[in-house]
């Protein structure tokens, strides 16, 4: 899916009147549970109609998600009227992503060639807090190319530990050696 720059900043100033107004967790439930309401493509499909006046798309949510903090609906309806509903998930999205850098909780996702067991999920994200200094949740997927070890990714941030990466760095060494 393609994001849209718009939802940064409809997130960023969520994220700040919910930090002013000490409704952090309010905001999270709330937005998450509009989100999980649009996850289908019929209910993103009927959000963005031109022909449904923006009063059912309204309901629709509130029904859906139950009777969210006043200010998250404020933004429910601000983002009716400007027929920008279908942005609640990247909203929603991101605003996670603030609250998250906002606890110093940090996401990894690594790559390892075989499926990571409970234990070694646990050492791993403490090996990883410790190297960050925040607390680090990894998302681990199965990539069997990398042939061992892994490849982390925290933010913008690239630890690769792989197999397969020590061999072609060994490779590039012994070519240039015989030139």
């Amino acid at each position: 899916m393609i994001r849209d720059p718009a939802s940064n900043r409809y997130a960023q100033a969520a994220f700040e009147l919910a930090l002013e107004h000490d409704e952090l967790e309010a905001w999270e439930r709330d937005l998450q549970s509009l989100a999980l309401a649009l996850a289908s493509e019929e209910a993103q499909a009927f959000v963005a109609s031109r022909q449904i006046a923006a009063g059912p798309k309204e309901e629709f949510l509130r029904r859906a998600s139950g009777e969210p903090v006043r200010l998250v609906w404020n933004l429910v309806r601000l983002l009716a009227l400007r027929g920008r509903l279908p942005l609640l998930p990247q909203i929603a999205e991101r605003f996670q992503t603030l609250l998250d850098e906002h606890r110093g909780i940090a996401h990894a996702h690594v790559l390892t060639a075989t499926r990571l067991g409970d234990d070694e999920r646990q050492a791993l994200e403490r090996s990883l807090s410790e190297l960050t200094g925040k607390q680090v949740l990894v998302d681990a997927y199965e990539a069997p190319e990398i042939l061992g070890g892994l490849v982390a990714r925290i933010s913008d941030q690239l630890i690769d530990g792989s197999v397969r990466s020590k061999l072609l760095a060994l490779e590039r060494q012994l070519a240039g050696v015989t030139r």
